[in-house]
């Protein structure tokens, strides 16, 4: 083997690894810059974070309202008044043949006496309640569906079904508020990503104007570089990582944001569900939305400086370049 060949080998085999380690160079120098106006920087990264963060802190609420949802869906009844003047043997065949049916799970049957009983207890007229001559409450029949996740519309016919049998009175399902709510929810749902979309452009238009400037600001630089034949390639390549960083650490400023707004929500919202007898808990970020938040803030990043250094560079000529 010649030298020449020995020396185009190595040529190839070092050219990949040199690639590497000027692209290197130009990252952590562009973080650099950044470090060299630390207040300025910092303020673009905290207008890029908070834009970033209110999306996401959205997202997450919707989240919860779902799961939310989720649980009141799950706990859906319907409450059956049979007719007053219907026979316990009558009540009887009819709770049999609720039992048969699939669609219902958890049957709970109160007898007038347990009604009344109940109503006393829980609605302060007992002394009221004493002077009636007789019961006026019938039979109460409460049921679940067996599907916790079936929807509101399906148990909604279910009840329907059973309001037509002979035996009931009046039927009356407890969970028709929720349907609202979930509308409500799908509401929220595309509110966010539409939020999400004109977030994303103004984050790529603060990226942009910060780079523009920046540009703005090394006219000169830019121009020697071009005189001595530096190639737009070689030119973009620190901005492109600088609107990098500002992306990236406006994404993690994002997630660092709503984490902390989690952590100061998570008690009230602990103390508020205890008052109401439940043990609800906050869903959390996870892992999957501080690294989309990452990737994210760096490809927006990347995209702004993009088209700022697109527009940007086209306008810088060396003087005299044009004789």
């Amino acid at each position: 083997m010649s030298r020449r060949e020995k020396n185009n080998r190595l040529r190839r085999q070092f050219q990949p690894r040199a690639w590497a380690i000027r692209h290197m160079q130009v990252l952590f120098s562009s973080l650099g810059r950044l470090w060299q106006h630390p207040w300025g920087s910092l303020l673009n990264i905290l207008v890029i974070a908070i834009a970033m963060a209110l999306p996401a802190g959205l997202h997450l609420l919707v989240g919860n309202l779902e799961q939310l949802a989720s649980n009141w869906r799950g706990g859906a009844s319907a409450t059956l008044f049979l007719k007053q003047d219907i026979s316990n043997h009558e009540v009887q065949r009819f709770l049999s043949s609720l039992r048969t049916m699939p669609e219902i799970g958890e049957i709970t049957h109160l007898t007038p006496q347990q009604a009344l009983a109940e109503f006393r207890q829980y609605s302060g007229l007992g002394d009221a309640l004493s002077l009636l001559k007789s019961n006026p409450l019938p039979h109460v029949v409460l049921i679940h569906p067996a599907d916790a996740n079936s929807s509101v519309e399906k148990f909604g016919a279910l009840v329907e079904r059973l309001r037509k049998k002979a035996a009931v009175d009046r039927a009356f399902i407890d969970l028709q508020w929720v349907a609202r709510f979930q509308g409500m929810v799908q509401l929220l749902q595309r509110g966010s990503r539409l939020l999400a979309l004109l977030l994303s452009l103004a984050v790529l238009l603060v990226i942009g104007n910060t780079i523009r400037l920046e540009i703005q600001g090394r006219h000169q630089e830019i121009e020697i570089i071009k005189l001595v034949g530096g190639s737009h390639a070689f030119i973009r390549r620190p901005f492109l990582y600088q609107g990098f960083w500002y992306g990236l650490l406006g994404g993690f400023g994002a997630a660092l944001l709503v984490w902390i707004s989690l952590l100061t929500l998570q008690s009230p919202i602990r103390h508020l569900s205890q008052l109401y007898g439940d043990s609800y808990h906050l869903m959390g970020m996870g892992f999957g939305l501080p690294l989309l938040l990452l990737f994210s803030g760096g490809l927006l990043g990347v995209l702004g400086a993009w088209v700022a250094v697109r527009q940007q560079l086209s306008r810088v000529e060396p003087a005299g370049s044009s004789l």
